[in-house]
């Protein structure tokens, strides 16, 4: 935690935590209140099947100190191991395709069961680096929740844009989130895009509590053709179907549809490719590696901080959820919740309509969202991960 002066004499504070790694998931299981379980689900109990989670508001209790577009962003600069970098590095389109699968299989982090980041406020951004990786994220659109991301590495020639809704929905005995939205990363000294997607969050429970990535994730080249089909997949309901956290699919040639390489693995633990021609079997994605002992980012520059940091407008809220209070937590949530909606009515008076400061977004003839950033570059970001 940091605290410094601004330029209008406020006093501005900020609280960082640890990002979600392999050990013990994230600091975010020594904050859980007493009766996890059922705490949560009395919250569900006048709650249909089916029914949409968008507006259902979530007690500090359930809360980890963190924004959601914290957990977003440290999805991508939070590493031991640079795999982004080894996506431009690769000889020729296969081996920089392999690559990229590898690292958007090292975006999954570890879930706590029960324990939800805070959702972003209209206007929040994230601004950190990692090295020569510049990231910022903005909360372009309160209803529905939508983030979007940004982040350049001007050294290695790279450009990466997300743009992200999550749809939560409720089903008796669990909660699913399908996370729609576009993530291209683009690798500029070989004129190649790729697009992807986001797997589902799922959270079940009965029998047994528990935090799963589920669903398919889909990456496409359309300048090399090749294409990756992958699934994750935990325990079926009653705890059996297979191993939990596993990921399986293959890279084909979209062109002759010709499968080319298996992917197979536990993203929690080790993921093979085998190349189908040959037979040869290699570990493209180590998570012990990469997402173990994760380090806590640091503020360099207080004074560049903006206010609508996350770690600055959630920082009383994280406070009081770190110490266990959580009458304090709940205190100083109402009074941001307050400020939101005083923010939106004081705009609506006006007949004036809320735009994004770091993006301008879109609809598709499908519904949905794109974001395309104003900057062309991501400066660097007072928030750093220390070396």
């Amino acid at each position: 935690m940091g605290a410094g002066v601004d330029t209008e004499g406020e006093v501005r504070r900020i609280t960082l935590t640890k990002p979600l790694s392999l050990e013990g998931g994230s600091d975010a299981a020594d904050y859980r209140s007493p009766n996890l379980l059922k705490r949560i689900l009395s919250l569900f109990k006048d709650i249909r099947p089916g029914s949409d989670l968008s507006h259902f508001k979530v007690p500090p209790q359930l809360n980890m100190p963190k924004s959601q577009l914290q957990c977003y962003g440290e999805s991508v600069y939070c590493f031991n191991e640079d795999m982004l970098r080894k996506c431009n590095s690769g000889k020729n389109p296969i081996d920089r395709f392999v690559a990229v699968v590898a690292w958007n299989i090292s975006t999954l982090r570890p879930l706590t069961f029960g324990i939800a980041p805070f959702n972003p406020i209209l206007g929040e951004t994230h601004h950190a680096s990692a090295g020569s990786l510049n990231i910022l994220l903005e909360q372009i659109s309160h209803h529905p929740p939508v983030s979007a991301l940004h982040a350049t590495d001007e050294k290695e020639n790279l450009e990466m844009i997300w743009c992200q809704l999550p749809k939560a929905k409720f089903y008796g005995t669990s909660v699913e989130v399908e996370v729609s939205g576009k993530r291209e990363l683009r690798l500029a000294n070989h004129r190649e895009t790729y697009v992807m997607n986001s797997p589902n969050l799922m959270f079940k429970f009965l029998p047994t509590p528990a935090a799963e990535w589920s669903g398919s994730i889909r990456i496409a080249c359309q300048d090399t053709g090749l294409e990756a089909e992958l699934r994750c997949k935990g325990l079926s309901f009653f705890g059996f179907g297979g191993n939990a956290r596993s990921i399986k699919g293959k890279i084909l040639d979209s062109f002759s549809s010709k499968p080319l390489y298996e992917i197979n693995g536990q993203w929690d633990r080790t993921v093979t490719v085998k190349n189908i021609e040959s037979g040869k079997v290699e570990i493209i994605y180590n998570a012990k590696d990469n997402i173990w002992r994760l380090r806590t980012p640091t503020v360099q520059d207080l004074r560049s901080v903006l206010p609508s940091e996350s770690a600055v407008v959630w920082s009383e809220v994280s406070q009081g959820i770190m110490s266990n209070d959580w009458e304090a937590a709940k205190r100083a949530k109402r009074v941001l919740e307050d400020k939101q909606r005083e923010f939106a009515r004081e705009m609506a008076s006006r007949g004036e309509t809320w735009a994004p400061k770091f993006f301008i977004y879109s609809h598709t003839k499908e519904g949905e969202w794109e974001c395309t950033p104003i900057q062309k570059s991501v400066p660097p970001a007072p928030i750093v991960v220390p070396k």
